[in-house]
C-alpha cells in the first residue's frame, strides 16, 4: 500500500494543494486520439483518479471515474489485467489490454515547482525535496528509482509505487515537529521560502500575498493498432 491509501494521510490538505494542468494539456491529448479515423468518443477510465481533476476534463466522453485500489494494481502489474474492464472497451485509458483497437493511452507528471518571480529559491526547494541530509530533507525518503525518473521527466519510466516522501519522513521521525526552534521540516522549508521572497523583495510577504508557481510536465502517449 503506497501513503496515499493509510488512514492518516490528510486527504484535504492533498486537494487544497493538488496541482491542476491546463486545458491545453486536455486538448493536445484529444487531438492525438482523433488522429485515427477509427477513434471513439464513448468510454474513457481514469485510472488512479486521485480527486478527478483530470477527470472532470474528458468531457468530449461519456466517462467513467475509476480510482483502482493499490492492492488491485499488485494483482495486476502494469495494470494488463482489469477484471472490471472488457478486453477492448475502453477509448481513451491508462492501460493497455483493455484499451479498443484505434484507442489511445496518455499519462504524465510533473516534476519540482518553482516559483517564476523567485527564482532564486530554485535550489531551497531542490535542497528540500532532492536533498541528502535525513534530518534536514525529504529527499532521502523518496522511492527510488521511481523519483529520480521522475526528475528526468520519464527518460525512462519507473515501475514501483507512488509515496509521499513528508509522510514517510514524519514516520521514520515522529518526534520532528518538536524540534526548536522552527518545528516540522515542512514548516521550516515554507519558512525559508518565505524569508527568501522577503529579502528579494525587500518588504514582508502577507499571508493574501499571491505568486505563482511552475512545474514541468512530461507526457507519454502511445495508440492500439
Amino acid at each position: 500500500m503506497t501513503t496515499f491509501g493509510k488512514s492518516i494521510f490528510d486527504t484535504s490538505i492533498y486537494a487544497a494543494f493538488r496541482p491542476t494542468c491546463p486545458r491545453s494539456l486536455f486538448d493536445f491529448i484529444f487531438r492525438y486520439h482523433e488522429r485515427n479515423k477509427g477513434a471513439r468518443w464513448d468510454r474513457p477510465v481514469d485510472l488512479g483518479c486521485g480527486m478527478g481533476q483530470a477527470t472532470v476534463e474528458l468531457t468530449p466522453f461519456k466517462y467513467l471515474m475509476i480510482e483502482v485500489a493499490q492492492d488491485t494494481l499488485k494483482k495486476t502489474p502494469g495494470a494488463q489485467s482489469l477484471p472490471f474492464l472488457e478486453d477492448s472497451s475502453v477509448d481513451l485509458v491508462i492501460a493497455g489490454a483493455v484499451l479498443r483497437k484505434d484507442g489511445s493511452a496518455a499519462f504524465w507528471i510533473y516534476s519540482e515547482f518553482r516559483f517564476t518571480r523567485y527564482p532564486s529559491l530554485t535550489q531551497k526547494i531542490k535542497t528540500y525535496s532532492q536533498g541528502v541530509d535525513p534530518l534536514h530533507s525529504v529527499g532521502p525518503y523518496w522511492q527510488q528509482p521511481g523519483r529520480s525518473i521522475l526528475e528526468n521527466h520519464l527518460v525512462k519510466v519507473p515501475d514501483g509505487n507512488e509515496v509521499s516522501s513528508l509522510h514517510t519522513f514524519h514516520q521514520r521521525n515522529p518526534t520532528n515537529a518538536e524540534n526548536p526552534p522552527r518545528g516540522d521540516i515542512a514548516v521550516q522549508f515554507w519558512k525559508d521560502l518565505k524569508e527568501g521572497a522577503e529579502r528579494e523583495d525587500g518588504r514582508a510577504v502577507e499571508g493574501h500575498d499571491e505568486v505563482d508557481i511552475k512545474c514541468s510536465l512530461a507526457l507519454m502517449m502511445v495508440k492500439r493498432a
